[in-house]
């Protein structure tokens, strides 16, 4: 069902659109997740390593698909709030066929490209062979991902959260049993594991496809829309390129990380694969929570509705304030159990890095939760440059400490503390940006 974001108190319009969000991107990490913990249960610590060490390279063609998702989602967003709809069916198409063509260059790019990548993070010999098979299979499924994000971006624009989730949940939790059916009926060990993804994805994909035309064909306008549209492919790229540029050089620079981490050997690097897929979880569902917020802020800018951005700012900051709270408390107190999960039989180093990593980090989801409700502000806004800003900051200031502190005696608890450091510095930035945001200023003076 399309739902109108521009009215109803927003507080309660951003719980009922955000929360189903938040739920799809938890069972969209769960993939992730249980690719690690298969491989760790029932193949053993190397594979846990060598799917984690792959999963760093995966994060570049997700960005590309984040940054169309998001590109797509804030045009339609802002075509669907001024009620021009055959606009928001020319872009739905658009972005679909733009982003096609974007996948299939990545798709050779990542097939040529996989096993230098991985010489490149300093991969260990005993983990390359299931790192780079994971990672071909992994590519080959791109499609999928790229045409799986297009239609959910579609679905936010026109204000349903609620679809995505529903085929999300499904398919994740088939991923589980297939990846258990391949991995120990089957013994396919790691190529199991990337290869029940790759057909959860699919079908995921094709549903939700099949859904989102069904959707837009029962939107109603006036005359004929276009097929495509090379000015509207403009304004998804104005939005969508800088969101590519964030997500690679993040990935990039947690390949970087990955490679200093590998110089600590492959227990050190299954503790952090296990820890950085729950973090991951975290961080990926705050940041979907902000693409909500964009959506939300994107539909109001649409239909001149100013000052209920301002509102969205303080509904979305209690919001994911009180979503930190249980997750921080669990991650504190829960670490060890949590990160066992992943492992059939844990070395002790294995465990402890795990454990270390998600109490250091955990306290500052508060800070960070903060840093990406701004940022879905300042996107939904169009306000890329400062968003851009901020997180590359973030990145620079990680990725550098990072690679300083590891080589001092802290060793790779360096690592680790480098997280919370660029996270605070962000925020300040993101929110200073969000506070003197000219669309801002032009609310206060109609005030």
């Amino acid at each position: 069902m399309n739902k109108d974001l521009t009215v109803g108190k927003p507080q309660t319009v951003l719980w009922a659109f955000c929360l189903p969000l938040f739920g799809s991107i938890v069972f969209q990490q769960l993939y992730n997740i249980a690719d690690s913990l298969v491989a760790g249960k029932f193949v053993g610590e190397d594979a846990l390593a060598a799917v984690g060490n792959s999963y760093e390279i995966t994060l570049i063609f997700i960005a590309f698909a984040f940054g169309c998702n998001i590109g797509s989602s804030v045009i339609v967003s802002q075509f669907f709030g001024a009620k021009k709809y055959a606009e928001v069916k020319t872009a739905a198409r658009t972005a679909i066929i733009s982003s096609t063509v974007l996948c299939i260059l990545l798709m050779l790019a990542g097939g040529l490209g996989s096993e230098a990548l991985l010489h490149a993070i300093n991969t260990p010999e005993n983990v390359f062979a299931d790192s780079l098979l994971y990672l071909k299979i992994y590519v080959w499924g791109l499609p999928f991902v790229f045409l799986y994000n297009i239609a959910t971006g579609i679905f936010s624009a026109l204000g349903d959260s609620k679809t995505p989730f529903y085929f999300l949940a499904a398919s994740s939790t088939s991923n589980i049993a297939v990846d258990i059916l391949f991995v120990t009926a089957f013994q396919m060990g790691v190529a199991g594991v990337a290869w029940a993804t790759f057909l959860c994805q699919g079908v995921s994909c094709i549903l939700a496809l099949i859904f989102v035309f069904r959707r837009l064909g029962t939107i109603p306008h006036e005359g004929k829309g276009e097929f495509f549209s090379f000015p509207i492919l403009k304004k998804i790229a104005v939005i969508a390129i800088p969101s590519i540029l964030q997500q690679s050089f993040i990935s990039v620079g947690n390949i970087m990380i990955q490679g200093i981490i590998n110089g600590f050997g492959s227990s050190v690097m299954a503790g952090y694969s296990a820890s950085i897929k729950l973090n991951n979880l975290v961080i990926t569902s705050f940041t979907t929570l902000g693409n909500g917020i964009s959506n939300y802020t994107a539909q109001n800018i649409g239909a001149q509705k100013l000052p209920r951005v301002r509102e969205g700012f303080s509904a979305g900051l209690r919001m994911v304030w009180l979503l930190c709270i249980p997750l921080v408390l669990l991650y504190i107190l829960g670490g060890n159990i949590l990160v066992g999960f992943f492992m059939n039989d844990p070395s002790p180093t294995a465990l402890s890095t795990g454990v270390m990593i998600l109490r250091i980090l955990s306290p500052f989801y508060f800070v960070v939760s903060a840093k990406l409700v701004a940022d879905g502000i300042l996107r939904g806004a169009g306000l890329m440059n400062r968003f851009m800003i901020a997180t590359f900051t973030d990145l620079i200031v990680r990725v550098l400490l990072a690679f300083t502190l590891s080589r001092t005696s802290l060793g790779a608890t360096a690592i680790w503390c480098a997280w919370p450091i660029g996270w605070t510095i962000a925020c300040v930035l993101s929110i200073l940006f969000y506070r003197t945001g000219p669309w801002l200023r032009k609310v206060e003076q109609e005030a």
